[in-house]
């Protein structure tokens, strides 16, 4: 085995997995915010919904495409560099991703294109149908990619027939107790991540003091889901800590830092983890909590990673500093939704600009939470493919070599930057140009330095009355 070789594969895998999931988590998220705002536009009528609609409509597109481009790979990966796993979970994982595209692809790529072109052309129920199959299309195809991943995670369901896994009971594999735990944190984290996206962008045109209807629904809508949506996932982010106690435990000891057994256990709140000499330097700890957490009892025994062998543990200082991030982020994206929520309510958070630039300044958090959200799955599963059946070392092609492996690795970096580079620009420059075409704005005088709109032209020709009174109508006032 090739040691080198299993080193820069591993590399580029995390590489092109990190890349790609970030976009699937965006449109995820903003798929259903769509279909949201769909149905206030057409239950309310008002036009400021369908003008933040049609503006984070593009936005959409062009993340989703990214998210297509760079998801392609990841197949030929499976056969180029991890053919052993394609060969021994074949049986399994390949009607797993056959279901993805029959279920998730066939929704999108029907009814993506009424979502695009066919406003004029279909009624309004049925373009508000098409929001809602697109939405469920990337729902389902979140939901298939957590059950393959989860029977990584936790093998269920299946036998070793000639070598390879063979499923005996679909229901196990598809209905696993763990999919259910982990399928419902990663589809919230989605959800998140769209809605502090679009809270940071509502900031961003408020504190340039442009766009600001529009602006308002993207901020309050945007806080309003995250002061919601941040309770339930830190719940689902404790029952899958839950199940990785349960049936990973030398990961949960890797991730907590504990290297022997404690009774009861305290929780390292800080540290750095040595593998050397089986400690953690500058630690903070908490007593008698990470039996609480671990067990939710006060005097339970955890077990430490000493109680393993060696060659079984995950790289230790990745999954402890991962997790710890992750967490972080999720209080603080709390206190700042629920911050932010209440000086909505109140009216006040227009003039709080500390606020509003802590808002704008908060959009990476939750891509960087499900970025290490993964590295803890993933990193900590190790030295395990299949987790307690199948190394990553016996998963990978053996004819692999070093040369090879490093030829595709500076290949898919390069291409991958040209791509995430490119993309994100042209996002950017979308943002940057605000809510093209718009229908509601305030009155250009209220707003100085903004340029005058075609619009505005109309609104002026109307007269100041009548656009007063249309901007108390479309603001709900």
């Amino acid at each position: 085995m090739d040691q080198t070789a299993l080193l820069l594969s591993r590399l580029q895998f995390a590489y092109t997995v990190s890349f790609h999931i970030i976009f699937p988590s965006f449109t995820i998220g903003l798929a259903a915010w769509l279909t949201v705002l769909e149905v206030l536009h057409q239950w309310t009528e008002r036009p400021a919904y369908r003008v933040v609609f049609e503006f984070w409509l593009k936005i959409f597109g062009v993340a989703f495409g990214l998210g297509v481009v760079s998801g392609i790979v990841m197949a030929f990966q499976f056969g180029t560099n991890w053919s052993e796993l394609s060969r021994m979970s074949g049986p399994i994982q390949g009607p797993l991703l056959t279901y993805e595209t029959f279920t998730a692809f066939f929704l999108e790529a029907s009814f993506f294109g009424i979502l695009l072109f066919g406003r004029s052309r279909v009624p309004p129920w049925f373009y508000l149908l098409s929001t809602a199959m697109v939405a469920l299309g990337t729902t389902l195809s979140a939901f298939w990619i957590m059950v393959n991943n989860s029977w990584m995670q936790v093998p269920v369901g299946d036998a070793m027939e000639n070598g390879a896994f063979v499923p005996t009971d679909w229901f196990k594999i598809i209905f696993s107790p763990v999919v259910w735990v982990r399928f419902p944190h990663m589809l919230l984290a989605s959800y998140l991540t769209g809605a502090f996206c679009v809270a940071a962008t509502g900031a961003w045109y408020l504190l340039r003091r442009t766009y600001h209807a529009e602006a308002r629904i993207m901020l309050k809508m945007g806080l309003y889901l995250g002061a919601v949506l941040v309770p339930a996932q830190l719940f689902f982010g404790h029952l899958t800590g839950d199940y990785v106690h349960d049936y990973q435990p030398v990961k949960f000891a890797a991730i907590e830092g504990r290297w022997h057994d404690e009774q009861p256990a305290a929780e390292v709140l800080f540290g750095i983890p040595d593998e050397t000499t089986e400690t953690n330097h500058f630690a903070i700890s908490v007593p008698v909590l990470g039996s609480l957490i671990g067990s939710m009892s006060f005097t339970s025994k955890e077990v430490g990673l000493t109680d393993f062998p060696p060659q079984d543990w995950p790289p230790v200082l990745i999954p402890f500093l991962a997790f710890r991030i992750m967490v972080g982020i999720g209080l603080l994206m709390l206190a700042l939704a629920w911050i932010g929520s209440y000086l909505n309510a109140k009216n006040r958070i227009e003039q709080n600009r500390p606020l509003l630039w802590a808002t704008f300044f908060s959009f990476p958090l939750p891509f960087i939470a499900i970025l290490t959200g993964w590295f803890t799955a993933e990193v900590g599963r190790q030295p395990w493919t299949v987790y307690g059946v199948l190394r990553t070392a016996d998963a990978m092609t053996p004819s692999l070599t070093t040369g090879t492996a490093a030829f595709s690795l500076v290949v898919y970096c390069l291409v991958y930057s040209f791509i995430f580079a490119f993309g994100t620009f042209y996002i950017y420059r979308l943002l940057q140009a605000g809510p093209a075409g718009q229908l509601i704005l305030p009155p250009a005088a209220a707003i100085p330095n903004r340029p005058m709109s075609v619009v505005d032209e109309h609104h002026r020709a109307l007269g100041t009355h009548h656009v007063a009174a249309a901007h108390q109508v479309a603001a709900g006032e």
